[in-house]
């Protein structure tokens, strides 16, 4: 009887109910008794309904507290499931893209910031380089040398009257509307009088380098001047802020002279005087593209300036091709010769030197020789003034100017090698030039004023050319202080103990001679580059008639002998 309910209940209540009923607590019965059926799932639902204590077991089966068994059978739990979802993912992207917005507002106000006060500092910079002092001055106050020797009591550097006195007028600002080029030969007193005009004002409103032939190290140096770092000191790719790219010499000194603009006109409204900028030693530029480029900008920027009063630019060479070069495209430029110092300034100035330093008074025979050995340039005048010798120390300054000459343009005579034959053509102009102008001063006289002192020999510059037979060496005579051209394009010698130099190697037994032979050695080698060579062959005796000498110019011409007879025959 109780198998038969047994299996009455078994086929009603199906295996899978047994699992999830809570009236499961039947048992089976095995061959040895029986087992427990159901109560491992009605443990199951105590712990899911959350009636018994302790975590569920994994992989339960059940609702959770407060929803119902099946969530398919209850779409408004469903709706209200999914709402609670999407709430706090929105909530985190707005709080993201909140803090996103505020960041890059920050980083921008603060780069913008950055970036508007590395402005305002950088005009502020410029702006204090032309402040009173200058470190040039500081330079020459360490140097602790004075840069001539005195002439008057109240002076320290020699008097130039005109000159010192146009210069002076540039310097403090007095002389404006135009920009000035000063050009003259080595140790003539250009950079100790544009010195002297910038102690005089204490260096305000002036500042002054040094140029270079390479642009690069010419930027720096205009950098340092003006105290402008070129963006080289720029932070600004921190707040993501793209500086000035990276491009070339030329447009760096563009941007170095905008800003300098931008101080001119202020101090224009403040002031009233224009700016100075000096370029000393302008020859160093070479003479190439490059140089050329720079030599245009330095004067676009000079021809804008000096119209508008904003900034005087001066520029200081010893060479003429600045000069040629600026001529060119010149309308406000004006050109101050610098020559050597007159016979009786510098007489003089010997005399007053000799006795403060020395306690003498030198012989008037003696003061002549040494004008008539190195004449009235300054740093040889600097050098024998301070020597307790001044004879011989004219002698080797003389010795010194030879030797220079003679290691440069020294000619090999016959016996050269035609490997030789470039350098020899550029040594055989020089002394043919040379030549030239002992020649003239033969011929005319020596030329001697009481007050200006001797009249060096002087050759237009056309004819030099046309002497030399070559137009492009005269430039490189220049640069080595050989020989040295004018602003009006006179040719002569550098200096006094340079046409010393030209007398007596001119002067020397059978310096004609050999200046000839070098000549001729090179017509022959170049010849030889331009001589073809033409063989005759099985040619019949007294037949044919070779007539002129190719070395000549004269050419050759062949002919035969008796054609006519031939050809009646």
């Amino acid at each position: 009887m109780a198998f038969r309910s047994y299996f009455l209940l078994s086929r009603f209540l199906k295996p899978s109910r047994f699992a999830t009923s809570p009236f499961t607590a039947l048992q089976k019965p095995t061959a040895t008794g029986f087992r427990t059926t159901g109560y491992l799932s009605i443990q199951q639902k105590r712990y899911a309904n959350g009636y018994g204590g302790g975590p569920p077991s994994p992989g339960q089966v059940g609702a959770q507290p407060g929803q119902p068994e099946n969530s398919d059978e209850d779409p408004a739990g469903r709706e209200k499931h999914r709402a609670s979802d999407w709430r706090p993912t929105l909530i985190k992207m707005v709080e993201s893209a909140a803090t996103t917005v505020v960041s890059l507002f920050v980083l921008g106000l603060a780069g913008y910031g950055y970036h508007r006060y590395y402005k305002y500092l950088v005009l502020q910079k410029v702006e204090n380089a032309f402040k009173p002092g200058d470190p040039v001055l500081e330079l020459a106050a360490l140097n602790g040398t004075p840069a001539a020797i005195p002439v008057d009591n109240d002076d320290e550097h020699w008097i130039r009257l005109k000159e010192q006195q146009k210069i002076d007028a540039i310097v403090d600002g007095s002389d404006r509307g135009h920009y000035h080029l000063l050009i003259g030969e080595k140790g003539t007193g250009k950079s100790s009088m544009l010195l002297d005009a910038m102690q005089k004002v204490g260096g305000e409103g002036i500042s002054m380098f040094e140029a270079h032939a390479d642009p690069e190290i010419f930027r720096i140096r205009l950098g340092k001047a003006l105290d402008y770092e070129f963006h080289e000191d720029y932070i600004g790719s921190l707040f993501s802020i793209r500086g000035p790219r990276d491009t070339t010499a030329l447009l760096d000194i563009e941007r170095a002279f905008n800003k300098l603009e931008k101080i001119a006109l202020q101090r224009r409204k403040e002031v009233g005087k224009p700016l100075v900028l000096i370029i000393n030693s302008t020859h160093l530029i070479r003479d190439d593209d490059d140089g050329r480029d720079l030599i245009e900008l330095i004067q676009q920027r000079a021809e804008q300036w000096a119209a508008s009063n904003l900034v005087t630019i001066v520029l200081n060479s010893d060479d003429y091709w600045v000069y040629e070069r600026l001529k060119q495209y010149a309308t406000r430029m004006q050109v101050l010769p610098v020559l050597d110092l007159p016979r009786a300034q510098a007489i003089s100035a010997l005399v007053k030197y000799r006795a403060r330093y020395y306690e003498e008074e030198p012989q008037n025979e003696i003061l002549e020789q040494v004008y008539e050995k190195i004449g009235g340039r300054l740093s040889f005048l600097n050098q024998v003034a301070r020597s307790k010798d001044m004879l011989h120390t004219c002698d080797k300054i003389c010795t010194a100017e030879k030797t220079w000459f003679l290691n440069n343009c020294w000619i090999l005579g016959e016996e050269m090698d035609d490997d030789v034959m470039d350098q020899q053509k550029y040594a055989s102009a020089a002394m043919v030039l040379a030549k030239a102008l002992i020649d003239q001063e033969k011929e005319q006289g020596s030329k001697y004023d009481p007050e200006t002192g001797r009249i060096l020999p002087q050759i237009p510059l056309h004819k030099a050319r046309e002497i030399m037979t070559r137009a492009d060496f005269i430039k490189d005579y220049d640069h080595i202080n050989i020989f040295t051209i004018d602003a009006q394009a006179m040719v002569r010698a550098d200096s006094v103990p340079m046409l010393n130099a030209f007398r007596e190697i001119c002067s020397e037994d059978g310096f004609d001679e050999h200046l000839q032979a070098t000549l001729d050695r090179i017509s022959a080698i170049e010849s030889l580059g331009r001589t073809r060579e033409i063989v005759a062959k099985d040619l019949i005796e007294n037949i044919y008639q070779i007539q002129g000498r190719s070395d000549k110019g004269d050419g050759l011409r062949i002919s035969i002998k008796g054609k006519a007879d031939n050809e009646k025959d």
